[in-house]
């Protein structure tokens, strides 16, 4: 391993704080994974588009049916690879643009997960919104131990779901506070949003960090300086 045990609290302030000293550190590289992102989802906008033609109504499973294909399996294990690269630079680590293809390594389980995952929450959303949400909360350190640990869909599952115990309220305000961060990313325009987004998604890798921490502590003699 080459990362120390972090050296903050799993509470919402602490992980933003943490968050946002650690993303200038490496800040061209998540940026540039950031970039790369949105060039990923353009393919996913077109079918968007494409859905406000009445052309749409008439051939539906043309640009659903791919649009969905295209989400489950490019689209949503490179967004966990983002994941991944955002929790290598709140734990100190080196980021490099190849992390965001991380998920290649595990990608059978990537999958599985992402699918297993948001049943469980769709499943909760159609029952009340609440449960639905809460079920986000507890599910929410998936693509971490799916990547970082290389779980299975199922322990993954098992073990964001106890990790998660007396932290799902933290996870669900930085959701919340989340929104308001965006809003205020979205007044200075573009450069500010990329900006609000990489916070957001380094305050997510923080709290899972800190929780592991807590619940796996590295052993010194296998640690360097991250921070």
């Amino acid at each position: 391993m080459n990362y120390s045990n972090a050296s903050f609290e799993p509470l919402v302030g602490d992980c933003y704080g943490h968050g946002w000293k650690m993303i200038w550190k490496n800040f061209l590289e998540l940026l540039l994974i950031g970039i790369i992102m949105l060039l990923f989802a353009i393919p996913i906008n077109g079918f968007a588009l494409l859905a406000g033609q009445d052309f749409l109504y008439r051939n539906v499973t043309l640009f659903i049916i791919p649009a969905m294909i295209y989400g489950f399996f490019v689209l949503a294990p490179i967004s966990w690879g983002v994941y991944y690269a955002f929790l290598k630079a709140v734990r100190g680590e080196k980021v490099e643009i190849k992390d965001m293809f991380a998920f290649t390594k595990n990608y059978g389980s990537v999958i599985f997960a992402y699918i297993l995952m948001n049943f469980i929450i769709g499943i909760g959303m159609l029952i009340l919104i609440i449960p639905g949400i809460i079920f986000a909360c507890k599910l929410a350190f998936v693509p971490f131990l799916v990547i970082d640990k290389k779980m299975n869909a199922m322990d993954a599952i098992k073990t964001s779901w106890s990790m998660t115990d007396g932290s799902a309220m933290n996870i669900f305000l930085i959701g919340v506070l989340a929104i308001f961060i965006s809003i205020g990313g979205m007044i200075v325009f573009f450069v500010g949003l990329i900006i609000s987004i990489m916070w957001i998604n380094a305050a997510l890798a923080s709290m899972f960090y800190a929780v592991d921490s807590k619940i796996n502590p590295v052993e010194e003699t296998d640690t360097q300086p991250g921070t």
